[in-house]
């Protein structure tokens, strides 16, 4: 017999209970999927509860985000401050003076059925020495301080590059938000101060401190470190990975300009942590990450207000945090986005990611009111693999280093414990060059080449099928590559001259 359809049983009201970034992201994803007469979407925020704000490094994921929404790329940059970013720059993380490049995009061009990086490989093994990253775009662009659209040059030597943006989190909030309401998203101001459940655990209503109340048939809890309605009403617990992750606490402030607008973001090893730069059309973004077991608060905020390039423009913000994951991101009728359902500190810039990757997969699972429990643990399943694998990739950064300099560092040379899965990677890298990469991964094989590379870790052999061809073709491949990506990019705008020129920042008033 088969099963019918019940119509009855369908969503029409979803409630996102907080702001910033994370809800408005979610509210604007649910109105361009939506009808407001085939679901009703409600976000609920209060002015009096601010926002951390300093997400403001995203990755390339986040440009599909808003071709995905319709949205006009030149206008969300010039309303939102954004520069471009094409990786991040890393100083300091293997051995003091020693920096490396993560790119986003390509890296190299495969020989045939060889990976490139395996043929780069032989070279150096075999004296033909030329830096890994001569063979990224992004890479290239970044250290020449040029940028130029990969899409409007597909067929060229830079046609392989990607491209993030930096944004003020702020505004990037404001210009979603105008975005969802513009689409029939309801904003009710307030403060959720209970929430109340049906007799089988089903979230069924929030009343705000004026005394109003909002049912719904979903919720989202967006609601931050607080995570009001996963935690506090469901009673879902966050599995700490301290362990793994151990700082604790960031200091942000933000700065006025100095020299050019970098197109990339700067993580530079701090004695306890590691530093962040963040440039914007308009002003820069800076934050310390430590550990508070090797640093004060006081000591870390000295030490930002003594490392800044320009003149600050806040106060210093303290941002303590915790790493991990709930249990259950999403469980009956309640699913958590943001710092509500977990965090991993924010050196990959992966936060809007995780925000935008958890409503992917809440439409791909979307329920009915009954919130079938085989789609919830499929949804808990998938995150959870997106999350340990930005976790492992996070880690990498710190377990490989040689620095001994600092406590901090001798920490995790002596003491950290490193996940059994980023173990096996590792070791398997070391045999071969060989990745192991899952279904539908953030970071493919560039991004773990990059970071090996930059930590100093080379496989012990390459790809024994190299030795079936010519010396002269495997070097001639790379050489010929390589200088066509610095010919090309010697002709681009330096990426100032982009902006200026194609999407300038614009002062929009409140």
């Amino acid at each position: 017999m088969k099963d019918k359809f019940d119509l009855d049983d369908r969503i029409r009201h979803i409630v996102v209970v907080g702001g910033g970034s994370t809800g408005w992201i979610a509210a604007a994803v649910l109105a361009h999927q939506f009808k407001p007469d085939v679901c009703k979407v409600t976000l609920v925020e209060s002015e009096d509860i601010g926002t951390i704000g300093v997400g403001e490094s995203t990755i390339p994921p986040f440009i599909g985000l808003l071709r995905g929404l319709g949205i006009d790329e030149a206008d969300f940059i010039q309303k939102t401050q954004a520069s471009f970013k094409l990786g991040i720059q890393f100083h300091d993380w293997l051995e003091k003076g020693q920096s490396y490049f993560h790119p986003f995009g390509v890296l190299g061009q495969r020989l045939g059925i060889i990976e490139f990086y395996q043929a780069w490989l032989w070279a150096q093994l075999n004296g033909h020495s030329s830096e890994l990253q001569d063979h990224a775009p992004c890479a290239v662009m970044a250290r020449e301080g040029r940028f130029y659209l990969p899409q409007k040059a597909q067929k060229t030597p830079i046609g392989g590059a990607s491209y993030a943006l930096h944004l003020d989190a702020k505004l990037a909030g404001r210009y979603l938000r105008n975005y969802a309401e513009a689409r029939g998203v309801e904003r009710v101001e307030g403060r959720v101060v209970e929430v109340f459940s049906h007799d089988n655990g089903f979230i069924d209503k929030v009343r705000l401190t004026d005394g109003r109340e909002i049912s719904g048939d979903f919720f989202i809890d967006c609601s931050g470190f607080r995570a009001l309605l996963i935690e506090q009403q469901l009673g879902v617990e966050f599995e700490d990975w301290k362990d793994f992750l151990p700082c604790n606490r960031a200091v942000a402030v933000q700065t006025e300009n100095t020299g050019a607008t970098t197109p990339y973001t700067q993580a530079s090893a701090e004695s306890a942590g590691w530093r962040w730069r963040i440039p914007l059309q308009h002003r820069t973004g800076n934050g310390y990450v430590f550990d508070t077991r090797f640093i004060s608060d006081d000591e870390a905020r000295a030490r930002l207000l003594e490392a800044v390039d320009g003149k600050p423009i806040t106060e210093p913000a303290l941002i303590p945090f915790r790493t991990g994951i709930r249990t259950e991101l999403w469980k009956h009728n309640c699913l958590s986005l943001g710092l509500a359902s977990g965090f991993i500190e924010p050196l990959e810039s992966t936060a809007i990611h995780l925000v935008t990757r958890g409503m992917d997969f809440f439409l791909r699972f979307f329920p009915g009111k009954s919130c079938d429990t085989e789609l919830a643990a499929e949804y808990n399943r998938r995150m959870r693999l997106d999350y340990e694998e930005i976790r492992d990739f996070v880690v990498l950064h710190y377990c490989l280093t040689r620095r001994r300099d600092a406590p901090f560092w001798r920490w995790w040379q002596e003491e950290a414990e490193i996940p059994q899965t980023l173990r096996e990677r590792i070791a398997l890298f070391r045999c071969q060059g060989a990745l192991r990469e899952g279904i539908d991964e953030l970071f493919h094989s560039p991004s773990w080449f990059s970071v090996f590379e930059g930590m100093g870790v080379r496989p012990r052999r390459y790809d024994a099928r190299l030795d079936n061809l010519p010396a002269a073709q495997i070097i001639q491949h790379q050489e010929t590559a390589r200088a066509a990506i610095a010919q090309m990019v010697d002709t681009l705008p330096s990426h100032d001259d982009f902006l200026r020129e194609h999407c300038p920042a614009v002062t929009i008033n409140n």
